[in-house]
């Protein structure tokens, strides 16, 4: 079972991971109503390396990217969640709109992203690159995302 970390602890627990030889992977995301989709998609980046490390948007992150009516579910339990994922190593939640500050704590050897993003129009491609890391991205699970989840519930009423 993956563990819940303070950005506080982050640097240190990635510095003790690099010494222990582990390739950190990271990944990032609102996971709001987890789904098959996330689940491939943490699965496939755990794949990449040893340890996965997911910086996850915390609520107020949520609504600037999403809307007033985002998070569904609040991001201490979105964290317990991911945390009982057998392919999650650990989890941090980061306040600000990109993962970029996260990621320099981190400074993974890989950073996994969907592919319905564009390597070259992340901010965090030229911070991975800066210390030699890279952006990978992965294959998506068609019609599997939190939005068209929401859209089905409001569309049936539920």
């Amino acid at each position: 079972m993956g563990s819940v970390v303070s950005r506080a602890e982050l640097a240190d627990l990635a510095a003790r991971l690099r010494a222990e030889g582990k390739k950190i992977v990271t990944t990032n995301g609102c996971f709001d109503l987890l789904h098959v989709g996330h689940v491939r998609s943490l699965n496939a980046a755990s794949r990449l390396g040893d340890v996965l490390i997911i910086g996850l948007n915390s609520d107020l992150s949520v609504r600037k990217l999403k809307g007033p009516s985002r998070p569904i579910t609040p991001e201490g339990e979105r964290a317990e969640i991911l945390c009982n994922l057998r392919c999650v190593d650990f989890v941090t939640i980061f306040p600000e709109d990109t993962p970029v500050e996260f990621l320099k704590l981190v400074k993974p050897d890989v950073h996994a992203k969907g592919a319905d993003y564009k390597r070259e129009a992340l901010a965090e491609t030229p911070v991975v690159e800066s210390w030699g890391g890279r952006v990978e991205l992965l294959p998506l699970v068609p019609d599997h995302s939190t939005s068209s989840l929401v859209e089905k519930l409001s569309d049936r009423g539920d």
